[in-house]
């Protein structure tokens, strides 16, 4: 199983350090940023499964970033722990209503954040204990990275294989094809937007036998959207 990635944003590399000694050995990659301009170019290169976030920070702060964020489609449904000094409740409640996923008061241990991030990447993610996602006979085992319907394994591309993942985690929505790249190749990417259309189409083409090709929608003129229904 692959190594989730938590993107530390704390300016005070004490901290960092603590994190990271915790972190690294209950198995996640640990990428850190002092500040929301360094935090930003973090996320340019890769996005990662959840965000660690501290509330005083130099520049922009905690509560403003977290914001940010969840207006941006590219990064409004990574998990965010709220890191802060600020116990009252109603800093709490303020941090929670601008849709961080938890909140956790200086100082704390070790093994509650190991906790705390451990419970929160299970309460975000549709997966199963085996790391299955499962929508009607379609399984994506994310360990493996393999693509089963029915049982029956599928054959994907590793571009293949991001893109189902990235779409049935992003069920509803609609990603135009300059979003998908971002994602699926990166920011810093210089790839043609019709590779989009090329890597969506051997999608279909995979999926088609079975009957799912019609759950990826193309959304004219804005992009593409996974329904999670079967629909012409």
């Amino acid at each position: 199983m692959s190594a989730k990635s938590l993107l530390i944003i704390e300016d005070e590399s004490t901290i960092r350090d603590m994190i990271r000694f915790a972190m690294t050995p209950a198995g996640f990659t640990i990428i850190e940023a002092s500040n929301v301009s360094e935090a930003e170019q973090k996320l340019a290169q890769k996005l990662p499964d959840l965000i660690l976030l501290d509330w005083m920070l130099p520049g922009m702060s905690g509560i403003d970033f977290a914001k940010k964020l969840k207006h941006d489609v590219m990064t409004q449904n990574i998990p965010i722990i709220m890191l802060t000094a600020r116990a009252e409740e109603a800093n709490k409640i303020k941090g929670l209503e601008t849709g961080v996923d938890d909140y956790i008061t200086k100082p704390f241990s070790p093994l509650e954040l190991i906790a705390r991030v451990k419970t929160v990447l299970r309460r975000g993610l549709l997966i199963s204990t085996e790391g299955i996602i499962q929508l009607n006979s379609l399984s994506l085992n994310i360990n493996t990275q393999i693509l089963a319907i029915n049982g029956e394994p599928i054959n994907l591309s590793p571009i293949e294989y991001k893109l189902l993942h990235f779409f049935m985690t992003h069920q509803e929505r609609t990603y135009s094809r300059g979003q998908l790249l971002d994602y699926i190749w990166g920011r810093d990417n210089y790839i043609d937007e019709r590779t989009v259309d090329v890597q969506i189409r051997r999608l279909r083409k995979r999926l088609q036998p079975h009957g799912y090709a019609s759950y990826l929608k193309t959304m004219h003129g804005t992009g593409y959207q996974f329904t999670g229904k079967n629909s012409a």
